[in-house]
Formats: structure tokens, C-alpha cells, sequence
């Protein structure tokens, strides 16, 4: 079983490489040439309007398909059935709440268009509530080539309708539909991924309990994801304009690439993987995560040093002068990730052994710096107060994971010291290259910048 376990985790990381590289470079591709159709303004509204339908899907996060993932039961019918009620009720619950949301988001934004968009972008969460609990099976048994195929297939075709009506109509409902029937691909492809699977009406009381017993503190951990993960654009869409916004958030999302990958890969090859072992004594479960999570860091940190050495003549090259600050805002963004990167490698062991509370305990401590210290540094240093509050925002996250994972005898302290440092020698001797090269540093237009806003340096 060992053996078979293994090859099925080495397909499945091979598949979620490629598929998360087919993924963001089609991602990349259809965001150069929408931020060429769009106005910046409209990037920075769908940021407000999808960190709130976050929001409401992380709050009302129950674990249905870790529970499915981690369960003895999760190929019974009635667990799954009633898993898929669970998760239909979900997706009413979030609709509604988009409902029940939109007039004092769209007062406190002072935008009316957030009075019709978070209800009509709220349907995606209600069609994603009918999805086949196969998704949770399939990423179980380890099938991701399967599971990589839809997601790259659905992105595909939502980016196609939203360049292709911003083409022809510049609007914000550009990326309204193509949202939405994106949303309606995966739905129908769900219910083709697995012939023995077909859901319906279930309410099975263990069921039930053992969701709930479990979903308890994925609730908590997720609600509190939401808070810390979500608090930069909260906030930031009340202190900056919604144009700035936009430009905040292509540079996030560049630099975010180093987690989304380790996130993915956490969610589809190591929780279920973990899971499988859980039984194993503590000691031997915790070598064979350090030796996988060691090659795995060493790949990280070049992706970091590229962006954070490099990152700002990539967005110079391919953007044009509206996200001319966003070359800044990225190295100092991909550098702080590394907390986050070395926690998330690691944090669904505490899923798989069920101490999800440590990862709900790290993002309240993280969220309450958020809310301390981001308006702070911007009244202090405007947006580069902003920008370095968020960078180092997931230092009081990794604390308590670390704790936990101390608690639960998997301790990896020492192994991200030597990471921490190898990164620190790695982006040293790179930017020691770049300065030779004539090439300046990654910080060369952040006092262009800070001086067309009257904060010279």
C-alpha cells in the first residue's frame, strides 16, 4: 500500500506542477490582455467584490471535502450524499448572504455597483454548492490528472469570454459572465468525472456528526483564513483609490504565485498523503514530511529570488505606465510570503492528525495585526507603510503553527532556519549580480513613486 500510495503521489505532484503551470501562465497571458482592455478601477471593484464572496464561503466553511478526504467512510453513498446536502445548503447560505451584504458594502465603499454585483457574483457560489462531491473523492484517491484537466479546462473558457466581451464591451461585465459560466462548466464536468457517483438528498446523523465533529474548527481556522488572508483588501479598498487597488492587486497576485503553488500542493498530494499516514508513530511520520517538504523549499526559494530580484522589470516589460508602481509593490510582497510559504508546506499535517485549531489561533493573531498596524503604517508612510504592513503580515501566523506542530511532535524549526537561510544567501549573491549587470535594485521606482505622491525618501 505504501509502494502504491507513493507512485500515485508522485503522478499526482507531477500533475499539479503541470496543471499550475498551464494554469498561471494562462492566467498571466488573460490578465496582460484584459489590463489592456480594462481600466484599472474595474480590477480593483471585482477585488472588493470577490474578497467578500471569500468571505462569506470561508465563514460558512464546514470542512465538508477535507472531511471527505480524511474520512474511513468517504466512499459510503450516504456520507457522500449527505456531504453534497451539506455543501448545497452552503452555497444557499452564501447566495443569500451576498443578499443580505450588498447595501451596507456598497455604503461603506460608497459605490452603488456593489449593490447588484455581490448578489449576481454570489451565484457562482450557488452553483459551486450542486458540484459532485467526486471533486473531493478523486483528490483523495489521488487522481489530479483528472481533477487538473477541469480546473485548466473552466479557466480556459472563462478567460476566453471575459476577453473576448471586453473586446467588443469594456465593462465590468466582462468579467461578471465569464465568472459565472465558468462556474456552470465546472458543474457540469463534476458529474462526468466519476460514473459510480450520483448525489442526492442525504441526511445520514453520523454522517452529520462526524462532518460537523471535525468541520468545527475548519470552520474557525477558515473564518479566520478569511480575516487574515482578506484584511489587506478590506482595508486597503477603504484607504487607497479603487485604481490603486487595482494596481496593489496585480502585484499581489504575481507574487503570490510562490504560496498558490505550495497551496496547491498542500490540498491535493500532501493532506491526502498525511492522511493515509496518520496512524504512523509521530517520529517516522515526521521524517518522511521533512524529507518531501526539504526539495520542496529549495524550489520555493528560486521562485522567491526571482521575484524579489527581478519582479519589477517583469511588470515594467509587460504592463503599461498605469501599474508602473506595482514594480515595487512586488519584490517587497514576494519576499515577506516566506513565513507563509514555510507554514503552509507543513500546516495540513495538524488536518491529517485533527488539530486544525493552531492554523484558526495563527490567523487571528495575524488578522489582529492587520487591523493595528495596516491604517498605522499607511497614515505614517502612505502606501509604503501600506505595502510593508502586509509583506510581514504572516510572521504571527507562522508562530502558532510552529507551536503546534512542536505540540504534536512534528517540529521543523530547524529545517526552516536552513531554508530561511539559504533563501537569504540565494537572493544576496543574485542581486549582487543584478547591481554589476548595471541593472540598479528591485526598489528604483519606489522613490519615483513615493515622489509623485509628495513622501520623498
Amino acid at each position: 500500500m505504501s509502494s502504491s500510495i507513493k507512485k500515485q503521489a508522485v503522478r499526482g505532484t507531477v500533475w499539479t506542477i503541470i496543471g499550475y503551470g498551464g494554469s498561471q501562465g494562462l492566467r498571466f497571458v488573460g490578465n496582460l490582455i484584459l489590463t489592456r482592455l480594462l481600466v484599472p478601477e474595474l480590477f480593483g471593484l471585482m477585488a472588493l467584490v470577490n474578497t467578500f464572496r471569500t468571505g462569506l464561503s470561508l465563514f460558512s466553511d464546514i470542512g465538508i471535502r477535507p472531511s471527505i478526504i480524511r474520512s474511513q467512510r468517504s466512499s459510503d453513498p450516504d456520507f457522500l450524499n449527505t456531504a453534497w446536502t451539506l455543501q448545497m445548503l452552503r452555497g444557499c447560505w452564501i447566495w443569500l448572504g451576498c443578499w443580505l451584504i450588498a447595501w451596507p458594502v456598497s455604503q461603506f465603499y460608497e459605490d452603488s455597483r456593489l449593490l447588484w454585483l455581490l448578489p449576481l457574483m454570489g451565484v457562482t457560489a450557488l452553483i459551486a454548492g450542486f458540484n459532485s462531491t467526486s471533486l473531493a473523492t478523486l483528490n483523495r484517491k489521488l487522481q489530479i490528472g483528472k481533477l487538473t484537466q477541469v480546473e485548466f479546462g473552466v479557466q480556459a473558457l472563462g478567460l476566453t469570454i471575459m476577453i473576448v466581451w471586453a473586446f467588443f464591451n469594456p465593462t465590468i461585465w466582462a468579467l461578471v459572465v465569464g465568472g459565472i459560466l465558468s462556474s456552470l462548466l465546472q458543474l457540469i464536468w463534476s458529474y462526468r468525472l466519476d460514473s459510480e457517483i450520483s448525489n442526492r438528498i442525504t441526511w445520514d446523523k453520523a454522517a452529520v456528526k462526524e462532518i460537523l465533529s471535525f468541520g468545527s474548527w475548519v470552520f474557525v481556522a477558515t473564518a479566520m483564513t478569511f480575516l487574515a488572508n482578506q484584511a489587506d483588501r478590506l482595508i486597503l479598498g477603504k484607504l487607497f483609490t479603487l485604481e490603486l487597488l487595482g494596481v496593489y492587486t496585480v502585484a499581489f497576485t504575481l507574487a503570490d504565485l510562490p504560496r498558490q503553488i505550495v497551496q496547491r500542493l498542500s490540498n491535493q498530494i500532501i493532506f491526502p498523503v498525511i492522511s493515509h499516514y496518520a496512524e504512523l508513530d509521530r517520529n517516522t511520520l515526521r521524517q518522511k514530511i521533512l524529507r518531501k517538504r526539504w526539495f520542496l523549499l529549495m524550489g520555493l526559494s528560486v521562485l522567491v529570488t526571482g521575484l524579489v530580484c527581478f519582479g519589477d522589470l517583469f511588470i515594467l516589460a509587460l504592463y503599461d505606465e498605469r501599474y508602473r508602481q506595482a514594480a515595487w509593490m512586488l519584490p517587497i510582497l514576494a519576499l515577506g510570503l516566506w513565513p507563509l510559504i514555510l507554514s503552509v508546506s507543513i500546516d495540513k499535517a495538524l488536518y491529517a492528525v485533527g488539530n486544525p485549531k493552531f492554523t484558526a489561533l495563527g490567523n487571528f493573531l495575524k488578522f489582529g495585526y492587520m487591523i493595528l498596524l495596516l491604517p498605522l503604517g499607511f497614515s505614517q508612510f502612505q502606501m509604503l507603510g501600506a505595502v510593508i504592513v502586509v509583506a510581514f503580515n504572516d510572521l504571527p501566523f507562522y508562530l502558532p503553527i510552529s507551536f503546534g506542530l512542536w505540540r504534536e511532535k512534528l517540529n521543523c524549526l530547524g529545517q526552516d532556519l536552513i531554508a530561511t537561510l539559504f533563501l537569504a544567501g540565494l537572493i544576496t549573491g543574485v542581486l549582487f549580480i543584478r547591481y554589476h549587470l548595471g541593472w540598479g535594485w528591485p526598489l528604483n521606482e519606489l522613490q519615483l513613486s513615493l515622489g509623485e505622491i509628495g513622501m520623498g525618501i
